[in-house]
């Protein structure tokens, strides 16, 4: 399985003073902001043939001072997890205000908001756009799976749609909806206002996510990109009563 290597992971490992090289499996996926953190303090970053590199889901802490937990962000080390501070991953620790966090928590609200307008979709009976925000709900739990586990996060269709063709269908909604790019009105009725907040919910986590990784996954940004993109098309398709159809 992939893993990947981050600025974060390397500060947390406590690298002695005086390494000379950092060896990792080759299929680890190295952020720039991780090899720029080696080449500063003369590290060489080298590939293994083969087998696993270094752990980077679990730091293993020194025993001196009986440490349980390391700071992310610093590399201290704590013998109990401070009140201010939660888990990254694994034992490694960072501020309930770091950036990453807030988009754990954003994409926390994201899952609950989509949950309420599926219900209230299923309740009114249209069992297609349930589905499609079934698809969305997946998509978003897959960005929070990849985020934990620090993976790469693998592109899946989305209404049948890859990343391309969401970003099109978004960007010519005459041409493949048939109406012009609607203006929000409360004359649209409750499913659309609803399915336009839903959007600006994704919008918001998609900026969190800029803001947690400046440098590094654009995996994880270009899919709250396209999961904008895809809550587009269903509020276009509901202003043009389009449900009962392809997309």
């Amino acid at each position: 399985m992939q893993k990947i290597l981050t600025e974060a992971v390397l500060r947390s490992e406590l690298i002695p003073a005086g390494t000379r090289s950092y060896t990792v499996s080759k299929d680890t996926v190295v952020t720039p902001t991780a090899r720029e953190y080696l080449k500063k303090r003369g590290i060489e970053l080298k590939t293994a043939p083969a087998g696993p590199g270094r752990s980077m889901s679990r730091t293993e802490i020194r025993e001196n001072g009986s440490y349980t937990y390391v700071d992310a962000v610093t590399g201290k080390g704590y013998r109990e997890k401070p009140e201010d501070m939660t888990h990254l991953r694994g034992n490694q620790l960072v501020k309930k205000s770091d950036p990453r966090i807030a988009f754990r928590g954003q994409l926390d609200s994201l899952e609950a908001h989509i949950l309420e307008c599926q219900a209230q979709v299923c309740e009114q009976g249209n069992a297609e756009l349930c589905g499609c925000l079934g698809e969305l709900l997946d998509h978003v739990r897959d960005v929070l799976g990849a985020e934990v586990r620090d993976e790469p996060l693998a592109q899946k269709p989305l209404f049948g749609y890859d990343h391309d063709r969401l970003r099109y269908v978004s960007h010519h909604v005459k041409e493949e909806i048939g109406i012009d790019h609607p203006i929000p009105d409360y004359r649209m009725g409750r499913m659309a206002l609803m399915l336009n907040t839903l959007r600006t919910r994704i919008r918001e986590a998609e900026l969190g996510a800029v803001a947690a990784f400046p440098g590094e996954r654009p995996d994880i940004i270009e899919e709250m990109n396209r999961l904008s993109s895809a809550a587009y098309i269903l509020f276009c398709r509901q202003v043009a009563k389009q449900w009962g159809g392809g997309l």
